[in-house]
């Protein structure tokens, strides 16, 4: 973990500047940590069937790793949920201001895409990487499930439409790191499979991360916890139980499924998988 810290520091341009901590906020939130789970995925496919191809894929993962971090530092604004802790950490605008999270999640954002453009690959796999992330990390994808996400605050959903809200705010972001190994792969059957597997693993993901959210506290958690009180989440809506046996039966359904990989992607992803798929049940 330590070693892609490294890289996507080295790998930030260095630039002339006369602000005094904007590339210090930069900084400081990619060195916070994180579980570097969306990396750890791309990187997992691509070990599996080409493991010549790691060093290219690691500037994907990092792209993707950006355009994550950007959406946790706007998540944590005061306009959203105005949390105060990310990654074990004061948030950005807590250890700045306001302006400066704002800008440098914008920054993320947009460097995430400067990097896939500049990837060491063919120009047909960098527009399909940038088409992917593209896709589900913005209008039709992340900001959607953010944008529902904050209208219905204290405007409780169905079951069916707040899952649609956490496949686009969570989900997608998680099966586009899977498909996107695929695409670097050129393992163009495994593309759609792969992706339809990481929509039902970025969900399991969201309800565990609703499950910790009532059941650690900030420093377990790294994070704000107790802090969807008015959101819709599977807690908030399903109550605890109903959301553990939700959790469960998710969690079963991918096991079961990653038992049908072919051996090379289940010997890759399974060490990493079995400890997040049962990450609620600790």
């Amino acid at each position: 973990m330590q070693k892609f810290e490294n890289f996507l520091l080295d790998h930030l341009p260095k630039v002339p500047s006369i602000h005094p901590h904007y590339e210090d906020a930069i900084h400081n939130m990619l060195k916070a940590g994180g579980k570097r789970f969306r990396p750890a995925l791309l990187l997992g496919v691509v070990g599996a069937y080409n493991s010549l191809l790691l060093d290219g894929a690691r500037v994907a993962a990092m792209a993707i790793e950006m355009l994550h971090t950007y959406s946790l530092i706007h998540d944590d604004l005061p306009a959203m949920d105005n949390a105060s802790l990310r990654r074990g950490n004061p948030t950005l605008h807590v250890s700045y201001d306001e302006v400066t999270a704002i800008l440098v999640g914008d920054a993320l954002n947009t460097y995430a895409f400067e990097l896939l453009a500049n990837a060491p690959f063919s120009d047909a796999t960098r527009v399909k990487l940038i088409r992917e992330l593209s896709t589900n990390g913005g209008l039709s994808g992340m900001v959607l499930g953010q944008a529902i996400d904050c209208y219905f605050e204290n405007k409780p959903l169905s079951l069916e439409d707040m899952k649609l809200l956490h496949v686009n705010k969570t989900a997608k972001l998680i099966a586009a790191s899977l498909k996107m190994g695929a695409i670097i792969v050129g393992e163009e059957k495994l593309e759609e499979e792969i992706y339809e597997f990481g929509i039902k693993l970025g969900l399991l993901f969201q309800i565990q991360d609703d499950i910790l959210d009532v059941t650690q506290d900030d420093e377990e958690a790294g994070k704000t916890t107790n802090n969807d009180e008015n959101k819709n989440s599977f807690v908030t809506v399903l109550g605890l139980e109903a959301a553990m046996k939700e959790a469960n039966d998710l969690a079963e359904e991918l096991t079961q499924k990653m038992q049908s990989f072919d051996t090379r992607l289940y010997a890759e992803l399974s060490p990493l998988l079995t400890n997040y798929i049962n990450r609620h049940k600790g």
